[in-house]
């Protein structure tokens, strides 16, 4: 399937709970009405014109990535930053055998918007979360397996990342999403090679960068467990 079409799926049938052991949603809400802890995960959006697509958020226990600043990005996160398609990553952290529970956002998550998803607590004490950001090439936020706390709230400053996987021409042919309807992948070959924060739009292709451009974080991310 192009990932132009996964994204599409994504934003129309965007599931709300997905886990570990093949959880269904209605296992985690059996969770919670048994008063078992969770944690809620708020995403805000702090730019003015970028969206995020369908965040998947995880809950796991240490010794999880989802990728190293300076090194090249898996596929999986390839696949997540060039075209918001999440599930590779929630694959390779399902077989790492230290997820506890996953859950997704349902839609774009506009400017100034905010979004709370939950997941299940266990014995977990790392969140990551991943997204892309529209409209980019392969612009992506991104929680790496930090630590929170088993109390209390944390509040984390996120910014840009990009995965370095494909140019950024800021073409719309290559890029997905409402506002382009691209492939999410340029036809050119390449990219920087390694995942690093993200230098904005800087209108070089279709985009304007009056409207688009932005100044890290671009989103805030509260962890707090709760129940």
């Amino acid at each position: 399937m192009k990932l132009s079409a996964v994204l599409a799926t994504s934003l129309l049938l965007a599931a709300p709970l997905t886990g570990a052991q093949a959880q269904s949603s209605n296992d985690y809400a059996s969770i919670a009405r048994h008063g078992n802890p969770m944690y809620a995960v708020t995403i805000t959006n702090l730019t003015r014109g970028s969206s995020f697509t369908p965040i998947l958020v995880a809950s796991h226990r240490p010794g999880v990535e989802l990728f190293t600043l300076g090194q090249a990005a898996s596929d999986e996160l390839a696949a997540m930053a060039e075209g918001g398609d999440t599930m590779p990553l929630e694959d390779m952290l399902l077989s790492s055998g230290r997820l506890v529970g996953t859950g997704h956002s349902a839609g774009l998550l506009g400017p100034g918007q905010s979004v709370t998803v939950e997941v299940p607590a266990g014995n977990a004490n790392r969140i990551s979360l991943a997204a892309m950001i529209l409209p980019t090439n392969d612009g992506f936020i991104a929680l790496n397996g930090v630590e929170v706390p088993r109390a209390g709230s944390q509040t984390f400053r996120v910014p840009g990342y990009d995965a370095g996987s494909e140019p950024n021409d800021e073409l719309c042919a290559s890029i997905p999403g409402p506002l382009c309807g691209g492939e999410g992948g340029s036809p050119d070959a390449g990219g920087e090679g390694f995942v690093h924060i993200h230098a904005g739009i800087h209108g070089i292709g279709d985009l304007n960068a009056s409207a688009y451009d932005w100044r890290n974080p671009v989103a805030t991310v509260t962890v707090e467990r709760v129940r």
